[in-house]
């Protein structure tokens, strides 16, 4: 193209600027000023043109890559990528909850796809009902169905599925079909899967922080056992497993409660969020210091456990969606148990 196309900067925006090159470039697509396959500037040209460091039109041209926003053509030059309509696969993916780390799972999701990909998300609460009702709607309508199985029974606890559940799922094409997260064994054909162990994982997670764990006198695991999203049991039982083998006094709480009787070398496994708010403010609260006194680990990674330096035990979202997206572009009908890991902080 003979012209820079507009970018868009803002000094006064903490926006950084690659970021805004990156929205401009978007926003020129989708509004028509850019076209596909058309070329776009070097990296030196924009620079120059918009009086920005080449790393900052480096960093946004990467990100553009790695989206398949754009694509590189040795000896001529940065284009945008070709993408025929026809070839881009319709997804429909089904969460059980807009929780943090479930919609980390869609970003990720999301962005592995890129441009081959046109992705709508639903979300059915952990509500049977409402499962089945938006796979009737949409049956036919999609080339994928990724889909991630957890309900509550009439007694608010946590199941896979239920036989009609399972009914409905069998009526997706098992080519079309990719499970995520939990997993149904007697779903019939080859189908996707990428999926957590829970017992085994948080059983190989904790024995892995054996040493740390055992210097505290009690551990404790905090285990939502009524929640409007129930957890899988197998949870528990991971964890009572690893207690009971390396002998180790245990309990089992349903909540953290006001003004717990904390004694000093307890450990505490959360899961829920609130219950870590709620754990932490009473540690405060009693001038106790944590990661000493009393020591926490956290069920899933959130970048705001990373920031307050909370030890977790969590699988690894990323590798998760990225396996799932990998399964859809490639056509392929795998059954993964996806990567768990025990990350140390200063909360153990």
């Amino acid at each position: 193209m003979s012209e820079i196309f507009e970018v868009n900067i803002n000094e006064n925006s903490r926006v950084p600027k690659y970021k805004q090159i990156v929205d401009s470039i978007l926003n020129g697509i989708d509004g028509g000023e850019i076209k596909i396959g058309e070329k776009i500037p070097s990296i030196n040209e924009l620079s120059e043109a918009c009086f920005l460091s080449r790393d900052t039109v480096e960093k946004a041209y990467k990100e553009l890559r790695k989206r398949q926003i754009i694509e590189s053509v040795k000896g001529k030059g940065y284009y945008i990528s070709r993408i025929n309509k026809s070839d881009v696969i319709n997804i429909f993916f089904l969460i059980n909850k807009p929780s943090t780390y479930k919609m980390m799972i869609y970003d990720y999701f999301v962005n592995a796809i890129g441009t081959k990909g046109n992705v709508e998300m639903y979300i059915y609460h952990c509500d049977e009902t409402l499962f089945i009702n938006a796979l009737k709607r949409n049956l036919g309508g999609f080339d994928y169905y990724v889909v991630m199985p957890h309900f509550r029974d009439d007694q608010s606890k946590h199941t896979s599925s239920t036989q009609e559940v399972i009914d409905m799922i069998e009526k997706i094409p098992k080519n079309k079909l990719v499970m995520l997260d939990n997993t149904k064994p007697n779903i019939s054909g080859e189908y996707g899967s990428v999926f957590q162990d829970f017992a085994l994982d948080i059983y190989n997670a904790l024995k892995e922080g054996l040493e740390k764990i055992k210097k505290y006198e009690k551990i404790i695991l905090v285990y939502p056992d009524k929640s409007i999203n129930p957890y899988p049991f197998r949870i528990v039982r991971g964890f009572e497993k690893f207690c009971k083998e390396f002998k180790l006094d245990y309990e089992i709480l349903d909540a953290i409660y006001p003004d717990m009787e904390l004694q000093d070398k307890d450990i505490f496994i959360t899961i829920q969020e609130r219950d870590l708010v709620n754990l932490v403010k009473q540690i405060r609260q009693k001038n106790l210091k944590l990661g000493e006194d009393i020591g926490i680990i956290s069920y899933n990674e959130t970048p705001l456990k990373e920031l307050l330096g909370i030890t977790v035990i969590t699988t690894d979202f990323k590798a998760m969606a990225e396996s799932a997206a990998y399964m859809v572009l490639k056509n392929k009908k795998e059954q993964v148990n996806n990567v768990f890991k025990f990350i140390e902080r200063e909360s153990l």
